[in-house]
């Protein structure tokens, strides 16, 4: 159906695709995989007329083809959904599912009519919302299932999707694999670029691997297995990611005592001791960002007290979070986590410079920053948490993904912090970089850090967490031991049941 041909794609600095061939099938679930930087996203964008090539040629049902634009893919029946969403946010669900395809009489759009086809693809992805609701009041889950219903409303031919799962909970997951088996049986061609190993593994037919622009290998059938796509991916072996429970425990870090706010169903206690790692897990819409959020102040309390050690946390002040420290990474680190025009140096150093402790040489004259102490200090975190690539001055908006969620790591651990929250930590990470974030995450726990992350990725909360808090509509309702947990259990708390 769609073949690519010796394609070549190239930026200042950088051979983004070299050469690579590619053949989309009718009926079929291609995989696409690599870490960060392998040209994966680049040869979607080429192929859905985002981006034009260099070199080489694409040939659809036979003839060749320029793409110069999006419109040229849609009329061709290639739809891309982006891994990072393009909604726009004062927009009702139905006008951004058929935004420039809306349905008109006598020049007037007909809203009703769009209502009712918007609800189709809306249950057809599974999400339970009226299509009148605004985009800025979903969560960034239910975004991304808004762009798929999007896409499928167009009834697309070649239908791409890079990194579709990343913020969907197992549950949402699940749907959208039946949607996609669906579609396949239909004839669609389907192509899916993961992080999530598994996925791939249970969805494609056919899995092409990249590495560093090239195509590097191509995994057919029983062989489409995390086991053989890894070391193409890393060009090495790389161990799976081990557990490690062991670690002694020191004092109660952090303490929360009957913390209530608008978005929590009931009260919440937690105790969190230093050199433990304790994982928030939970549906998409259980409370887990909005618990994590308001412990760091980003919500105010209702009623509660949270204390780091023996100092307290003043509701709804970040500043006072930090200060008493404690530190967050937000789940989308590119609206919320990053300046992303700014320097990994301006970067890394701004949790410093927000705290202006007395002496701290980042701080001339305790007024204005350094930049001798400020670049001093991204060099020492870039080589500290092996950030690439190791160019200070760089715009942190041209890193990968993985990168990216290093530098933001590296700005918090920056301030010396007891307490670590961390919201969808490895979230569009890949393989290998999500390697690294969990040794790291364990040697700071081994440091004595008492780290909480919510994660929808329960393979990572069960290689991660020596507890699991599960959480449903709002409320704490289960708490296991991990040598007592499994995929099983943390889904009956989390969809309200109570394991057996």
């Amino acid at each position: 159906m769609l073949n690519a041909r010796g394609i070549g794609r190239r930026f200042p600095g950088v051979m983004a695709l070299d050469g690579v061939d590619l053949d989309v099938r009718a009926g079929e679930v291609l995989g696409i995989v690599g870490e960060n930087g392998a040209g994966k996203s680049t040869l979607m964008k080429v192929l859905a007329g985002v981006e034009q090539p260099d070199d080489g040629e694409l040939i659809v049902d036979g003839l060749h083809v320029s793409l110069t634009s999006t419109a040229d893919a849609h009329r061709l029946g290639i739809v891309l959904i982006h891994q990072e969403l393009a909604l726009a946010d004062t927009l009702t669900i139905a006008e951004s599912i058929f935004l420039g395809r809306e349905t008109t009489r006598f020049g007037f759009t007909q809203a009703r009519d769009e209502h009712r086809a918007a609800r189709r693809w809306l249950e057809l992805v599974g999400l339970d919302v009226k299509p009148t609701r605004r985009i800025d009041s979903l969560t960034l889950a239910q975004r991304q299932l808004v762009e798929i219903a999007r896409a499928l409303s167009t009834e697309a031919r070649v239908l791409i999707m890079d990194e579709p799962t990343a913020c969907l909970s197992p549950t949402e997951s699940s749907r959208l694999f039946d949607v996609v088996r669906s579609l396949r049986a239909a004839g669609v061609a389907v192509v899916l670029i993961s992080h999530r190993l598994g996925e791939v593994e249970a969805l494609a037919d056919r899995v092409v691997v990249l590495r560093d622009g090239r195509r590097v290998g191509e995994l057919v059938g029983e062989d489409v297995r995390a086991a053989q796509m890894v070391p193409l991916m890393v060009g090495r072996d790389l161990a799976a990611h081990a557990t490690d429970h062991e670690r002694a425990l020191g004092p109660a870090l952090l303490n929360v005592r009957s913390v209530t706010q608008d978005d929590l169903a009931s009260e919440t206690s937690m105790t969190i001791r230093a050199g433990e790692i304790v994982a928030l897990s939970g549906l998409v819409g259980s409370g887990r960002t909005e618990l994590l959020e308001t412990l760091f102040g980003l919500r105010a309390r209702s009623a509660g007290t949270v204390h780091v050690g023996d100092r307290a946390v003043r509701s709804g002040s970040p500043r006072a979070a930090i200060a008493a420290g404690m530190a967050f990474v937000s789940e989308d680190r590119k609206a919320t986590g990053l300046l992303l025009e700014e320097t990994l140096t301006t970067n890394i150093g701004l949790a410093r410079l927000a705290l202006r402790r007395e002496g701290d040489g980042l701080l001339a004259a305790g007024i204005f920053p350094s930049r001798p102490n400020e670049r001093a200090l991204a060099h020492a975190s870039i080589g500290e948490l092996a950030i690439r690539p190791t160019d200070a001055s760089r715009t942190t908006a041209t890193l990968s993904g993985g990168n990216q969620q290093k530098v933001v790591l590296a700005r918090w651990l920056a301030i010396g912090p007891r307490v670590l929250l961390l919201d969808e930590p490895t979230r569009g990470v890949d393989v290998g970089a999500k390697a690294e974030i969990y040794a790291l995450l364990r040697q700071l726990a081994r440091d004595g850090l008492a780290i909480l992350f919510a994660s929808s990725d329960l393979e990572e909360v069960l290689a991660l967490a020596d507890r699991v808090l599960v959480m449903h509509d709002g409320a704490l309702r289960g708490e296991l031991p991990v040598d007592e947990a499994s995929e099983e259990s943390i889904l009956q708390y989390a969809t309200g049941q109570t394991p057996t």
